[in-house]
C-alpha cells in the first residue's frame, strides 16, 4: 500500500501530530477540519453558518490539493457541540454540494478544539 501525505497552505496547518490528509491511491482520508482561517490560524468570527462555511472551504482546499472535489466525497462525519445548530449547518453545508449527496453521520459532542461549534472529516474516492 502506498501512503502519501496531502498538504496545502490554503487550509489550516495541523495543530497536532497528524496530516491534513492521507492519500491511499483510490481513497483520500481528510482529517477533521475546524473553522480556522488558514492565514491567521484563528477561529473565524460568527456563528454556526460562518464556522460551517470556513470548514467547508478548508475541506475544499485539501480536496483540491489531492486533485479532487466535493463530487468525490463518499462520506462526511460532522461533529457539533449543539444539535440545535443542525438546520443552519445543513443550509450552509448544502451550498457546497450537489446530488447525489455523500453519506453522512452527524453527532453531538461535548467539546471541540479551540471551543469551536463544528468539525468535519471526509473520505473521498478517486
Amino acid at each position: 500500500m502506498s501512503k502519501k501525505e496531502i498538504q496545502t497552505d490554503l487550509a489550516p496547518q495541523a495543530i497536532g501530530p497528524y496530516s491534513q490528509a492521507i492519500d491511499l491511491g483510490d481513497l483520500v482520508f481528510i482529517s477533521g477540519q475546524i473553522p480556522l482561517n488558514p492565514e491567521t490560524m484563528e477561529v473565524v468570527d460568527g456563528g454556526i453558518r460562518e464556522q460551517t462555511r470556513q470548514v467547508m472551504e478548508n475541506l475544499a482546499a485539501i480536496l483540491k490539493a489531492a486533485n479532487l472535489s466535493f463530487a468525490n466525497v463518499a462520506k462526511f462525519t460532522i461533529y457539533l457541540t449543539d444539535l440545535t445548530d443542525f438546520s443552519e449547518l445543513n443550509q450552509t453545508y448544502a451550498e457546497f454540494l450537489s446530488e447525489p449527496y455523500p453519506a453522512r453521520a452527524t453527532v453531538e459532542v461535548s467539546q471541540l478544539p479551540k471551543g469551536v461549534k463544528v468539525e468535519m472529516d471526509v473520505i473521498a474516492k478517486r
